[in-house]
């Protein structure tokens, strides 16, 4: 099993595909993340149930998180 601060540091600079605790789901580009797995993602996108929509840049706080899944 991999670890995720390990993922996070092979992922830098590539597109990740994110779910969080109520349900979304975000990709975008990893420019940043931190020991609490915060992170800075770019050209960030939204998916929610039958809706999707462009965020741009995001800061996102690490305990939202449940998988991290690389593209």
């Amino acid at each position: 099993m991999a670890l995720p601060l390990n993922v996070l540091e092979k992922s830098l600079n590539k597109k990740l595909s994110l779910l969080l605790k109520d349900g979304r789901i975000l990709e975008g580009k990893l420019v940043g993340f931190d020991d609490y797995m915060n992170m800075v993602l770019e050209d960030t996108e939204e998916e929610k149930e039958d809706s999707q929509r462009r965020l741009g840049t995001v800061i996102l706080r690490g305990n939202n998180i449940i998988t991290i899944s690389p593209k």
